[in-house]
């Protein structure tokens, strides 16, 4: 098959005509010439194609080597991003409120060309803020988190973050140093063949965290109030695990696990005709893992996320709120508040496998009152004036500060 923008390239070895194409990843996928127009046209037609039939945006896939047009024009000639800005264009036009949200693994000096004055991509995949979640999971210890939180650019609006926890391929590792990289593998990727390319995990969530409900939740807690909007790579909210017996990243790629039957409900087919097979056996398999049955069960990890989501909806000043973080004595404790409106929630996430309390600073005037909006548990009401709160190991509390302006 010849791609458009890409010519053949032949000649003869012991009377053998053989074709090339350039690909950077799988052999059978050739890149495409993106500076070329018919290819560029095509793109177009088939998001065409797909907004007509009503999705709500589109996923670029390694976005930094779509925009990539080495060799093709002279140094400084040419802003590759202004691709960016022509599909944003395209979407815009054809179909008004749907996204684009690009996979670049990029330093923070390269967020803003993605983003530009607003105009270019919609999010952005949060991968900064994942690697360092991970890193203060592992060290049980919020300061990892708290500094890339405070050091990451302030995007344009109504541009956002899309945070995540895992997705599709190996937790990527990249951007931490080689000694934080081995602090995570420790903790969660302690055999060799749970890890990818040195810098990888390629395991689900539920097995990093020893299929620990507490730090499970904790972990959900944490992704649905940090900055940002949440993803959730499919599987993940009812806790299945991955299959290692498998090459690379199919590990994680196995069926959605829907029910107890056959291949997880997934497919009738016979399971040696699956593409991939379905996670079967162990505390993981779908007998045991499954939509319906945690459909059913109110304790159930896939109601507690449900829970949360709502807890979230309830509290719109994590979606649109100013976001800043908050002094407190116990580095265990990730303490931060958003603002929107008049309004205010405060967060605490203790990323121990201890009890605590946490004392917090809160600027400007008390508030006359403190709720509880999301608890791992039921606590003691909480008295405006005191400034010290408990949590439980893995704990999680939001707290709607009534009466407070900033």
């Amino acid at each position: 098959m010849i791609f458009p923008g890409y010519q053949e390239s032949t000649w003869s070895y012991d009377e053998v005509a053989e074709s090339f194409y350039f690909h950077r990843f799988y052999d059978h996928q050739p890149d495409l010439k993106f500076a070329n127009p018919e290819v560029q046209e095509e793109i177009e037609s088939i998001m065409g194609f797909w907004l007509e039939l009503g999705i709500s945006g589109f996923r670029l896939d390694a976005a930094p080597f779509l925009i990539e047009l080495k060799g093709t024009h002279p140094a400084g000639t040419h802003d590759p991003y202004r691709y960016l800005r022509g599909l944003r264009d395209v979407l815009s036009w054809r179909r008004g409120g749907t996204i684009l949200l690009p996979e670049a693994n990029v330093s923070t000096e390269e967020f803003m060309k993605y983003f530009g004055d607003g105009d270019r991509m919609h999010m952005l995949f949060a991968f900064l803020i994942n690697q360092y979640t991970f890193l203060a999971l592992a060290r049980q210890d919020a300061e990892p988190l708290r500094c890339i939180l405070e050091t990451l650019p302030h995007i344009p609006p109504p541009s956002q973050w899309a945070t995540f926890l895992r997705n599709h391929d190996e937790l990527d590792l990249g951007r931490l140093s080689a000694s934080e990289r081995e602090e995570v593998f420790r903790a969660f990727a302690p055999q060799e063949n749970m890890r990818l390319y040195a810098r990888g995990i390629r395991r689900r969530l539920a097995p990093m965290l020893n299929n620990d409900r507490r730090r499970i939740e904790l972990a959900y807690a944490l992704l649905f109030s940090i900055p940002g909007s949440p993803v959730i790579f499919n599987g993940e909210e009812i806790g299945m695990g991955e299959d290692l017996n498998l090459p690379e990243r199919t590990a994680v790629r196995t069926p959605m696990q829907w029910s107890a039957e056959i291949n997880g409900g997934f497919s009738q087919a016979p399971h040696y005709k699956l593409i991939r097979p379905a996670v079967k056996n162990g505390e993981y398999g779908y007998e045991h893992v499954n939509v319906t049955e945690q459909s059913r069960d109110p304790s159930s990890l896939l109601n507690r996320v449900r829970h949360i989501l709502g807890a979230r909806r309830a509290a719109p000043e994590f979606a649109w709120g100013e976001f800043s973080l908050i002094p407190a004595d116990n580095s265990h404790v990730m303490a931060h508040r958003c603002d929107w409106r008049g309004n205010s929630v405060l967060a605490l996430h203790n990323l121990s496998n201890e009890p605590c309390e946490v004392g917090i600073e809160l600027e400007g005037e008390a508030p006359k009152e403190l709720t509880d909006v999301l608890s791992d548990k039921e606590y003691p009401a909480m008295i405006p004036t005191i400034r010290r709160v408990p949590l439980q190991p893995y704990g999680y509390r939001w707290l709607r500060l009534a009466g407070t302006r900033r």
